[in-house]
């Protein structure tokens, strides 16, 4: 089976229920880790904290690489003002008034978690009456701590401190109808897709038709997840990553969106041809796009310099970097694909 719907939805809630801004991924790598040796699969570790797997093929010289991030949008504590209120200073790319209202986890050193709630400074209508008027910024928006605290001192004498991090809920829940939403299907989905493709590789003992790579990655967010450790055999570098939906936009939340375009440039034309031809051949609803305001980690290996053919494809996610959804269409097809390219032969000299 190469889609097991179960299966994945519910890896995909544990996924996303693992606090991982970027910078503050531990805990998600070990999953991750784990996640692997209990599928028998080796892996090793990168200085940065990623994680690699490699399953053999019959061509040992020729090897592919697929990737998936597995950090998400956070934030750190940047002051802790006088009246017991944290600021914050964003992790990756989003914008304020899309976190605003949610509930959050401030993680310390010495290990506990603190909840609270992101607000606007003057969310009190009581009192402010012109809140729709004020700018979401980092100077108006701040975290209630769910502690007794009036005073910088008595945030830290419960052991808050500048440079925290601070988690946001995901709220994750799955549909009747099929639909996901939740905070950080960008990139857990794809994330989550990868590692069960690894298991029915394993599984039913499939043999991959080239060496292939398996890159979760765990900077993205913040531009250099996939940019390094990259095999010098490698040939071809495929970004699993989510697809852009908006107006102007083709992709959607039912169907595998490969991207021809995004911010970087476009991306390798027999590469992405292939990805197409495969998604014509074996009847995969599949949305051809350009994403305006994007980069992947197989986008920053190419400025990094390495020479391999680059493409990305998965699965359209709706409301991204904010509060996103998916449906269980979108993500089978992008397991479909994956599981068509990974079998598909490869012509290197292409």
């Amino acid at each position: 089976m190469i889609f097991d719907e179960k299966s994945t939805v519910d890896l995909l809630r544990q996924l996303v229920n693992i606090p991982s801004p970027s910078g503050y991924t531990n805990q998600i790598m070990e999953f991750i880790g784990a996640y692997l040796h209990n599928l028998g699969i080796a892996y090793k570790k990168t200085h940065k904290g990623a994680i690699i797997a490699k399953v053999d093929g019959q061509n040992g010289s020729a090897h592919r690489l697929l990737t998936a991030h597995t950090d998400t949008l956070g934030a750190m504590v940047k002051e802790i003002k006088a009246s017991g209120r944290l600021k914050l200073s964003m992790i990756g790319g989003f914008k304020w008034n899309a976190v605003e209202g949610e509930y959050c986890t401030i993680h310390t050193a010495d290990g506990q978690k603190i909840r609270g709630t992101i607000l606007l400074h003057e969310t009190t209508v009581h009192v402010y009456n012109q809140p729709d008027t004020i700018k979401r910024d980092e100077n108006h928006i701040e975290v209630r701590i769910d502690e007794k605290c009036s005073s910088a001192q008595d945030v830290r004498n419960i052991g808050i401190e500048v440079g925290d991090f601070v988690s946001f809920d995901p709220r994750f829940e799955a549909t009747d109808s099929g639909f996901i939403k939740s905070r950080h299907l960008d990139d857990k989905a794809s994330t989550a897709l990868l590692l069960q493709m690894l298991k029915t590789i394993k599984e039913n003992n499939i043999a991959l038709p080239n060496t292939t790579h398996f890159y979760i990655s765990n900077n993205e967010e913040i531009g250099y997840g996939g940019n390094s450790n990259i095999p010098e055999e490698v040939v071809e570098y495929i970004a699993v990553d989510m697809g852009a939906i908006g107006d102007g936009q083709n992709s959607d939340e039912f169907t595998v969106s490969i991207c021809a375009k995004d911010s970087s440039g476009p991306y390798h034309y027999n590469l992405t041809r292939h990805l197409v031809k495969l998604a014509k051949q074996y009847g995969i609803d599949y949305k051809l796009d350009i994403y305006p305001n994007y980069s992947s980690d197989v986008s920053a290996a190419i400025r990094a310099g390495f020479d391999v053919k680059h493409a990305l494809f998965g699965p359209g996610i709706e409301a991204s970097h904010a509060y996103e959804r998916t449906h269980v269409d979108s993500l089978n097809a992008t397991a479909q694909l994956l599981y068509a390219y990974v079998t598909s032969s490869m012509d290197s000299e292409e």
